[in-house]
């Protein structure tokens, strides 16, 4: 009786996962990690308001991203079976302006990934890159940085520097649009403040009179991105730009 009772419960557990939501079909959670690749999505499309992402024409998530959002938020990722994949990424919104996306990609087994989805909705673009994640043996965490700043299809001309308070030194330098840095060993379980500037400045970069900054504590053997986002030109309002921070690991 005990077996028939588990056997049926897992039969429940398996049709809830199966449950289409709000008229969607929705990639199932995975278990079996074999032939599988991790992923993570970031949205710095500026403007962007309620995204969804397809891969094979199975949503991922099942809440729309906006700006600044990560999927999924928790250090954690979701897995794709290896392979050649079709992706696509898109306001479901029927009076939406945002240009929708659609793109394929080679996944390679037990490899992990963030899918950067940054410009504006006039003209959104994507950038699949590895993360090259390594677990310390001691007890830092890792920090990279991505700089996806948008500046209305142009170039801003110059590369930028992260500045560390807590370490009184730059610890990224010259880093351009669209580039994403390795990941560095950092102190955990100590806030840090960072600032950012033009490479060779030692000005911090404002929004009008307020500086940009942002606050990490980072867990021991985790590891972080720090990315730079939003519009350029713009000083002030949810569009203007700033450093924010995700967990990846």
């Amino acid at each position: 009786m005990k077996k028939i009772i588990i056997a049926f419960s897992l039969l429940g557990i398996f049709a809830i996962s199966c449950t289409k939501q709000k008229g969607k079909e929705v990639a199932m959670e995975r278990t079996e990690m074999a032939n599988t690749a991790n992923f993570q999505i970031h949205d710095a499309i500026v403007g962007s308001t309620r995204n969804y992402l397809q891969v094979d024409a199975k949503f991922v998530n099942g809440t729309g991203l906006a700006y600044g959002a990560t999927f999924p938020s928790t250090p954690a990722s979701f897995n794709i079976p290896a392979g050649f994949k079709a992706f696509s990424y898109f306001d479901t919104l029927a009076t939406t302006t945002q240009v929708p996306m659609s793109f394929a990609q080679d996944l390679q087994s037990g490899a992990s990934y963030t899918m950067f989805m940054y410009d504006s909705i006039n003209a959104p673009k994507q950038m699949t890159v590895t993360n090259k994640i390594v677990v310390p043996n001691d007890t830092t965490a890792r920090l990279r940085f991505a700089n996806f700043v948008y500046n209305s299809g142009a170039s801003i001309g110059t590369g930028f520097d992260i500045f560390s308070v807590k370490r009184n030194a730059v610890v990224f330098t010259n880093v351009s649009q669209t580039q994403v840095t390795d990941f560095i060993p950092y102190a955990s379980a100590l806030t840090d403040t960072f600032y950012i500037r033009t490479t060779g400045s030692s000005t911090n970069l404002t929004n009008g009179a307020t500086t940009i900054f942002a606050s990490l504590t980072p867990t021991r053997l985790r590891s972080y991105t720090l990315i730079f986002r939003g519009s350029y030109r713009a000083t002030s309002g949810t569009n203007a730009k700033t450093l924010g921070t995700f967990v990846n690991y």
